[in-house]
């Protein structure tokens, strides 16, 4: 640690009496998957529903960060590992709040997750594995993307130039080709261990 960093944790309200407050306890719910595969969709139903029942809920996801936190990054490895690193960082910090962070992120390999799951602690980490076969999340493509990989004009495009690597042993699979989003938002509720 840097010698002019003094932390102040002890002076700090503490995680167990904001967890106490609420009534729930803290968790970061990491949402993978390939673009359009309903990541984002899915926690923000989540999010609105957990709401509804009293629950300090907050979706991250690539749009709303890359727009401002971590606006200076592009789309390279190295800029996808920083942006899910600094993700991580800002969901540790939500979920010792007592919040519960729905993260949705591509985040296709698994040493990216891993790093996640590290700076996050595994207690408060949850891997969730939207999966939803490609022709499907090309059907879906509302902003475009799909096409303008096969077409060439974006490179490295995740499932199409550039592998996803699926988890391994996520806390909860998704498969949405046969869920509607209020059943997969419901699935996800149902499995937090709040």
């Amino acid at each position: 640690m840097a010698e002019n960093i003094y932390p102040i944790e002890d002076q700090l309200v503490q995680r167990s009496e904001r967890e106490a407050a609420n009534g729930h306890r803290g968790a970061v719910v990491w949402l993978t998957g390939l673009s359009g595969s309903g990541k984002s969709t899915i926690a923000a139903a989540a999010e609105r529903k957990l709401f509804e029942r009293g629950v300090f809920a907050r979706v991250l996801d690539g749009d709303n960060v890359r727009d401002g936190l971590n606006g200076n990054l592009g789309f390279s490895l190295e800029d996808r590992c920083e942006n899910t690193r600094r993700v991580a960082e800002v969901a540790k910090l939500f979920a010792q709040t007592g919040a519960v962070v729905l993260c949705s992120f591509v985040s296709p390999t698994r040493a990216m997750r891993q790093t996640v799951a590290d700076i996050v602690g595994p207690d408060d980490f949850l891997e969730v594995f939207v999966n939803t076969p490609l022709e499907i999340c090309e059907q879906r493509d509302v902003k475009g993307l799909y096409a303008k990989a096969r077409a060439g004009e974006i490179k490295n495009f995740t499932g199409i130039d550039s592998p996803y690597e699926a988890p391994e042993n996520p806390f909860l699979e998704l498969r949405t080709a046969n869920l509607t989003v209020e059943e997969a938002a419901n699935q996800l509720i149902e499995a937090l261990p709040l």
